[in-house]
């Protein structure tokens, strides 16, 4: 079963590399941007047909290595 992870800085942490982006897209003429902030996309196969098991597994993953979760949030994508 496929699942999909998305993290992100949370929104009190500084985001160097999104104010870069940020700043790129306002110099080709995309001024109409507020803020960009960037992430982390991952998929993940698991060998798990449960759902609920699958899932379980991805935010153990998450918790002990995906994200840093002082300055991390995640997000799991329920499966199709």
């Amino acid at each position: 079963m496929k699942i999909s992870i998305i993290i992100t800085l949370k929104k009190d942490v500084l985001d160097p590399q999104g104010k870069v982006i940020q700043q790129t897209l306002n110099g080709m003429g995309f001024d109409d941007v507020n803020e960009v902030r960037q992430g982390k996309y991952f998929e993940i196969d698991t060998k798990h047909n449960d759902k609920d098991k699958a899932k379980a597994k991805v935010d153990e993953m998450c918790k002990k290595l995906l994200a840093n979760l002082v300055i991390e949030n995640y997000k799991i994508i329920d499966p199709k």
